[in-house]
């Protein structure tokens, strides 16, 4: 072994690799590498290459250890042999072969031989484990390889320093070019990881300093000419203005450019910051624990001595460049992604983003920074793109037309990061409802168009055909497809309602923002279509009489849910307890309802959601239904203690209705302008009016002061027909026996059929004998008589000629020969039932509403008015507007009639003397 300085000379010579061989130490003889040179050359090979020959070193890539040192040669100079030792093993074999993973290994240094000697002494022996630090001990004639972890605690600090400081000198000349930004990391990063980041920052700011003074200052002082000199300390002679003006603009050019410079190069070591970060972004591997430490560093250090908590370097040099770059990056990546990906892979990529920029700053950066550089990503990718990513082709509208529901979810969650009312997606959302209930209503009208249409064209074709029966099925076909395309509006509401139901609840989380705004958007294009409130009570009518048969509570419970759901939208309620009445009360008079029970639960919702006066009126028929159920019941008590011994006397089931809760004059069943009262003067038979009388008699001695009008048309009797063996048929058949047959029909179709009982066979009554002889209006009558003598399974009576059209020569007489299978038939009278209305019905229910309202809002007015006194005419306006809001939407030239109307009839009066105008309230 050679001397002390031997070692030291090497270690500061950095492993030469020059082509003459070895170099001789200070004391003499043969120079021996020093270990610091070797870990120095052995890392910065291992870094970039698995093998990378030189004149000194050769190193290989194995696969169960990272790296190891096959052989070293060095001309006149010592040999350097790893030898790998196993574990196991009494003796090691230097050379060429894998070591195992539990492998120990050590250095041997001979001087003797040009191979690797015996090593006869006791080694130190640690595990062979790569990019560690090396510490080298001295046994006599051997060195020991010991291999420690980063976080040794040897570190040459001034030859690392010596590496930094020639890259600082590097990146002051402007040729940083060349450096490489990760080497220069890491032995930043190695000197702080050993607590010599003080050392480091001393280093750093002396440099700096004289760098300033004797590169810089000596610079700047070529610069200052005898003539500048002079002029500052007051001597002139000897120069012109131009000399002094050129000197001086050449210093002031010069300390810029310096001064620029200098920032330049602070700015550049920023830079490396940043492009590792970039590199990050980009998806390629850094080392995170590296930027972190620097990142501390940062932290630790202050512009000024006062050490304040806004004067951190991280903060003043890093963050605020960081943050730039960041907008800048995050601006430009938003317009990329604009064009070239579709709405949900754009909001796919924002999320994960803000992710990566979460865990960047707990694993990379500082937690500080994680709220600012949120603020930048939501600023540039949400906030200012939000608008037209939710318009774009793949947007919302394509989201929610294809059920996309993930998609919308991550929209509405970028949307509350940058809004809390959720602006734009909201709007977006109300669009397309009303966009998607705007065609559903044109859907209906057109479909309601298309059949009267077709029903118009039939009748032109027909109208010189008497007897056709095309004009009279086409009319009744349109009917009831006008009442399916009502049907079929109901339920397609139905299913947008439970179609943006699941949207805010799966994407929107039950946002209340959004709920407002599918639900105002939803009422929007309900009331926007004039036949809602109809076709509504129409779509609860088809569940009471059929729709729920069958269906388990439950079941129940979920159609008058959203039967009532869809009240809830109807502005005009009015308008719908106009319809549903109409159509209850036929229900009830016909017995077409599945269940009372229902019927009654579904009113008991309705005055749940709507108030105890909406529905008033319909308990009331209920109670109705209830009394006259007592009555019968006590009439039939009231008979049978008379003694009656007629034993073919009528059963009589009585419905007494009150006129002003029951809608009869709408369900009549003929036209609009029908008189009602010839529909009550009906002339019965005589055995029909006997029992009439008795029931009057009755009533009034419980009643006193009431009147009764009989309404035939909404009645129905059972008659037991006898229908006489036809002469001529054989024996055995149908026809050869008498035949019965229990036939429930109209209380018109009853007063007909009664008449041919006085007839003798084969005698017949014209259509004008047979008015003449009941009294039924026209329009009933013929409906009727279609009924009986045109239907084919129901022909009781016989039509000549025949024909669908009744005319007033037509000639009916009973049909002997009539036949069926069936003991028991039902004779329906045609389009009895509840139907869409005609343009004419529909104008009729509209001016009677009209009148209603007209009712209510003098009640208001009056109302108001009675208990202010006094009040201007804004404030009566808004004030009955809120009052009747819960019934309907009064236009407002309806109430300033009513409120004229109120005037001329001395309710009120106007203030002559006051200000605005304004109304008293007359007691």
């Amino acid at each position: 072994m050679k001397t002390q300085a031997d070692k030291e000379y090497w270690t500061s010579k950095y492993l030469s690799d020059d082509k003459s061989g070895s170099t001789p130490a200070p004391g003499g003889g043969v120079a021996l590498p020093s270990l610091a040179a070797l870990y120095a050359s052995l890392f910065d090979f291992a870094e970039h290459t698995a093998s990378r020959p030189t004149r000194a070193l050769k190193f290989l890539r194995c696969t169960r250890s990272p790296l190891y040192l096959r052989y070293l040669v060095r001309s006149n100079s010592p040999n350097l042999h790893f030898v790998y030792k196993p574990v196991n093993e009494a003796r090691a074999e230097p050379g060429n072969f894998r070591p195992p993973s539990s492998s120990r290994c050590l250095i041997k240094f001979d001087d003797a031989g040009e191979g690797p000697g015996e090593d006869t002494s006791p080694a130190t022996r640690t595990t062979f484990l790569p990019q560690k630090s090396v510490v080298a001990t001295n046994n006599a004639n051997v060195f020991y390889l010991t291999i420690q972890g980063i976080n040794g605690d040897d570190l040459d600090f001034e030859a690392t320093w010596a590496v930094l400081a020639a890259s600082f000198r590097e990146i002051h000349t402007k040729n940083a070019s060349k450096l490489s930004f990760e080497e220069l990391y890491r032995n930043a990063y190695k000197i702080v990881l050993r607590k010599r980041g003080e050392s480091l920052y001393d280093k750093v700011k002396d440099f700096e300093q004289a760098w300033l003074s004797n590169e810089v200052r000596q610079r700047l002082e070529t610069l200052l000419s005898t003539n500048l000199v002079s002029r500052a300390e007051g001597e002139i002679a000897g120069s012109t203005a131009s000399e002094r003006t050129f000197a001086g603009e050449k210093f002031l050019k010069g300390l810029r450019d310096a001064w620029v410079d200098h920032q330049t190069c602070m700015s550049m070591l920023t830079d490396v910051l940043m492009y590792m970060i970039q590199m990050d972004r980009a998806g390629d591997i850094i080392d995170k624990y590296l930027i972190k430490s620097c990142v501390y560093m940062l932290e630790a250090l202050y512009d000024t001595p006062a050490e304040n908590e806004d004067e951190k370097l991280y903060i003043t040099s890093f963050e605020l460049d960081f943050l730039e770059a960041s907008r800048a990056f995050y601006k430009k990546e938003g317009e990329r992604l604009l064009r070239e990906s579709d709405a949900g892979t754009y909001c796919k990529h924002v999320r994960r983003r803000i992710g990566e920029e979460q865990d960047r700053c707990r694993s990379t950066l500082s937690e500080s920074t994680q709220p600012k550089i949120e603020v930048i990503v939501l600023d540039e990718l949400v906030r200012n793109k939000i608008k037209d990513v939710i318009e774009m082709d793949s947007g919302v509208k394509f989201m929610v037309d294809n059920d996309r529901i993930e998609e919308l979810g991550l929209v509405f969650d970028l949307n509350q990061r940058v809004d809390d009312r959720k602006a734009e997606l909201s709007r977006a959302i109300q669009k397309r409802v009303i966009d998607i209930g705007t065609d559903v209503n044109t859907a209906a009208v057109v479909a309601s168009q298309a059949q009267a249409g077709k029903d118009s064209e039939t009748k032109d074709e027909n109208k010189d055909e008497p007897s056709s029966d095309k004009g009279r099925l086409g009319a009744e076909r349109a009917v009831n497809q006008q009442t399916v395309a009502a049907l079929k509006w109901v339920e397609d509401v139905l299913a947008l309602k439970d179609k943006f139901d699941r949207i805010h609840r799966d994407s929107f989380a039950l946002d209340q923002t959004l709920q407002t705004a599918i639900t105002r958007s939803i009422s929007e294009f309900i009331n926007a279509f004039s036949r809602s409130s109809e076709y509504i009570s129409l779509f609860i009518d088809e569940n009471m009489k059929k729709g729920l048969k069958g269906k388990t509570e439950q079941e129940v419970d979920v159609v008058l849910e959203k039967a009532i759901t869809l009240l809830r939208y109807i502005q005009d309620k009015d308008m719908f307890e106009r319809y549903y009445k109409k159509h209850l009360c036929r229900r009830l008079l016909m017995a077409k309802s599945v269940s009372t029970d229902v019927e009654k639960q579904m009113i008991s919702r309705m005055k749940i959601e709507l108030g105890n006066n909406f529905t008033s009126k319909l308990e009331a028929m209920f109670k109705d239904m209830q009394l006259s159920e007592d009555l019968t019941s006590g009439y039939r008590h009231y008979v049978q203690r008379l003694g009656d011994p007629d034993p073919k006397r009528i059963d009589l089931d009585m419905k007494v209705l009150t006129s002003m809760t029951w809608p009869l004059e709408s369900i009549g069943g003929g036209a609009g302008g029908e008189d009602v009262q010839q529909r009550s003067r009906c002339t019965y038979p005589p055995i029909l009016e006997r029992i009439k009388k008795g029931f009057e008699q009755y009533y009034a001695d419980k009643h006193s002061g009431r009147v009764l009008t009989w309404h035939a048309n909404l009645g129905s009797a059972d008659l037991r027909a006898t229908f006489p063996k036809v002469s001529g048929a054989k024996e055995g058949t149908s026809l050869g026996k008498e035949r019965r047959h229990e036939i429930n029909v109209s209380t018109f179709a009853m007063v007909i059929l009664l008449l041919f009982n006085d007839l003798v066979p084969n005698q017949t009554l014209t259509t004008e004998e047979i008015q003449a002889k009941t009294n039924i209006p026209m329009s009933e009558l013929c409906r009727n008589l279609q009924s009986l003598a045109v239907a084919p399974k129901t022909r009781l009576l016989t039509k000549e000629p025949m024909s669908k059209d009744i005319k007033m020569t037509d000639r009916f007489s009973f049909n002997e020969s009539f036949q069926s299978k069936f003991l028991k038939l039902k004779v329906g009278v045609v389009s009895q039932g509840n139907k869409v209305e005609g343009d004419r019905e529909r104008q009729e229910t509209e001016k009677k509403n009209n009148d209603s309202r007209g009712f209510n809002i003098e009640a208001a007015v009056v109302r108001i008015m009675k208990q202010r006194k006094e009040l201007t005419h804004q404030q009566l306006i808004t004030e009955t507007l809120t009052q009747l809001a819960a019934q309907f939407k009064p236009d407002v030239n309806m109430i300033k009639k009513r409120i004229e109307s109120l005037i001329e009839r001395e309710y009120l009066e106007r203030m002559d003397d006051a200000a605005t105008p304004s109304y008293r309230y007359l007691a």
